[in-house]
């Protein structure tokens, strides 16, 4: 996915991420738009500069690479590919199920570990969720949130994307418990974070559609980020139905589309 793997390698480590947030942190006074709407978002202009050069890189390298891949890898091999990095990573969702005092879930989760790590094959499969353990998800930005810590001001982080400052800085917390941070093999870490990537990338195509229709895509991603982490972080309390869709604010919803294969 990328050509040169040595250039972007870094931004996999939480060192980058912790630069970012100092920056974006110090840069409140030349940052930000001046009668700013969202309240949420003080460093407006500076994000939107950052999400345009991201905008730019996914159109020209990582959708493409997205689509080429759904569209040569059998439907099979990428849910077994998305499986094992969600297990892999899910040490991290059992660590913030006790940070949280989430015991029972702690519980629960441990046992989807186990289970897909031995009978699953290394998570290659999905044993737990047939036997009834749901998958859950939990990071360190929700553990900050459900102590009380605000989510501060929106950010857009170069190559992540949507963030807030509190959720920045709990990537750099969840990134030292993830299994592929500890893998010794620079080579392997390099084609585990760029698989990592397409695959996430793969899993919005079906948005697209919806984003391109959208007038403001920026503000549109600022909305959608926002509530679906704020509905984390409270577990659903208080809201109907997750915000699983984005939706944008003004236009009539868009007629049913056929998924792409």
């Amino acid at each position: 996915m990328m050509k040169h793997p040595q250039c972007f390698a870094p931004v996999s480590g939480a060192w980058l991420v912790s630069l970012l947030v100092v920056g974006a942190l110090t840069l409140p006074g030349c940052a930000s738009v001046k009668g700013s709407i969202d309240p949420r978002d003080p460093m407006e202009r500076f994000n939107r500069g950052t999400f345009k050069v991201n905008d730019a890189l996914d159109r020209g390298v990582a959708k493409p690479a997205a689509r080429a891949y759904r569209a040569v890898t059998p439907k099979f091999v990428r849910t077994g590919i998305s499986n094992v990095l969600s297990n892999a990573a899910y040490p991290t969702v059992i660590l913030n199920d006790l940070l949280q005092a989430k015991f029972k879930p702690a519980a629960r989760d441990t046992g989807r570990l186990i289970l897909n790590s031995t009978l699953g094959l290394a998570g290659l499969l999905d044993p737990a969720t047939a036997s009834g353990l749901e998958k859950n998800d939990e990071d360190f930005g929700q553990t900050l949130g459900r102590w009380g810590i605000p989510a501060g001001a929106y950010l857009v982080l170069p190559l992540l994307g949507p963030s807030s400052s509190r959720d920045a800085f709990g990537k750099v917390f969840d990134k030292g418990t993830e299994a592929t941070t500890y893998i010794g093999s620079s080579s392997t870490k390099y084609i585990v974070t760029a698989v990592s990537l397409l695959d996430k990338r793969t899993g919005l195509l079906d948005t697209d559609a919806l984003l391109e229709r959208s007038g403001d895509k920026y503000a549109l991603i600022r909305s959608a980020y926002l509530q679906r982490r704020e509905y984390q972080v409270r577990d659903g309390e208080g809201s109907d139905a997750p915000p699983e869709e984005m939706e944008d604010p003004g236009d009539s919803p868009p007629p049913d589309e056929p998924k792409q294969p």
